[in-house]
């Protein structure tokens, strides 16, 4: 198994580097880059893609560096001044020499400094990190608390009115999109037109550093609750579902009959025969659920409840063309992503002994 693993560490740093050449070279033809954001906002040009309306081709060599009359908006401008943006911003190199140069500060985990914003990215990750924690690991606890036993009840009870009615709230919950149960969850609980029972924004109350520990802890819940439901009801059905067709698919097996033939409690057989095996496509679906939640739905959920995480930085990044942040946050969620799908391998050892991934290998 050591083997195994030290494989695929080593494997990471391929996969990486592909993930973030991909992405650099499709920034490299993506119009109103850092110099014309800096431009547009020295002259009061308000949003840079404004001049884009009608640009041609001066806006699709918007990134080129030392044509300095390219520049959207920057006419005017004495081209020395453009040309010191460029050298402060690193495009008065190559692309390639760029790309190097990025891979090096970040395989050595220096992601620089924001652009615009006088902070390391690292710093801004950590200080956003909170939100997204507490929305990615919280709904993904919860999906798995609800989901697995729900799941292993319908399995038992498959075909029963209890099996029809809860898969028919859990495909209605489902074909609800996030942000809209988000909103319907403002509107009923946080002083829409019916009750204010949770707060309409934040993570924590103003006075949190006044209130006492446990105070915290209920403030900290209080605020959290409904962002974290909203996060997690898609990833609930689609959990119940597959726990439920895993163990459907094992009851029906020739060791389950034989273990009940051995007058083996229904709960032994469930629980000690049938759930190891079961819980493997599970476990499988981990890395997807906790990087589906922990990121994929944050920038909706943390807008609507005025919640500054990583999905806000990493969009408002993209628009401001902060590349700094967007490429040092691509390259910790990508090594993250990784990382989770080494820790979901170990766990199918952790549940089945009998899996060999270096026999399979083999």
């Amino acid at each position: 198994m050591g083997a195994y693993i030290l494989r695929r560490l080593l494997l990471i740093i391929p996969t990486l580097i592909g993930i973030m050449l991909i992405n650099f070279a499709l920034v490299q033809f993506v119009p109103g880059g850092p110099v014309e954001q800096a431009i547009a906002r020295i002259q009061g040009g308000g949003d840079v893609f404004e001049g884009f309306s009608g640009g041609g081709n001066d806006a699709g060599n918007a990134d080129v560096a030392g044509n300095t009359e390219n520049y959207v908006g920057a006419r005017g401008l004495p081209p020395e001044f453009i040309a010191e943006l460029e050298k402060e911003f690193g495009f008065d190199k190559p692309p390639v020499e760029r790309f190097l140069n990025m891979m090096w500060n970040y395989m050595r985990f220096d992601f620089g400094e924001s652009y615009f914003r006088s902070i390391s990215v690292i710093d801004l990750v950590k200080e956003k990190l909170p939100v997204s924690i507490t929305l990615g690991l919280w709904s993904t606890v919860i999906a798995y608390l609800v989901s697995i036993p729900l799941g292993i009840r319908k399995a038992v009870k498959d075909g029963t009115a209890f099996d029809t009615w809860t898969s028919g709230a859990i495909i209605a919950a489902y074909a609800i999109p996030g942000f809209l149960f988000a909103i319907l969850l403002l509107v009923l609980f946080a002083g829409g037109s019916y009750w204010q029972i949770f707060p309409l924004r934040g993570l924590t109350s103003d006075n949190f550093d006044q209130l006492s520990p446990l105070a915290k802890v209920g403030d900290y819940f209080w605020h959290i609750t409904l962002p974290v439901l909203a996060s997690t009801i898609s990833a609930f059905a689609t959990l119940t579902l597959l726990t439920k067709n895993s163990f459907l698919d094992e009851i029906k097996k020739q060791y389950v009959m034989t273990a009940r033939a051995k007058g083996l409690s229904e709960r032994k057989v469930l629980y000690g025969h049938v759930f190891r095996n079961a819980m493997l496509i599970v476990i499988a679906g981990f890395p997807a659920v906790f990087i589906g939640v922990f990121f994929g739905g944050s920038l909706i959920i943390e807008t609507i409840f005025s919640l500054d995480g990583l999905g806000r930085l990493g969009f408002e990044a993209a628009v401001a063309r902060d590349y700094p942040i967007v490429f040092g946050t691509l390259f910790i969620f990508g090594l993250i992503g990784l990382l989770v799908g080494i820790l979901s391998d170990l766990m199918y050892v952790f549940v089945d002994p009998r899996i060999d991934f270096e026999r399979r290998e083999g």
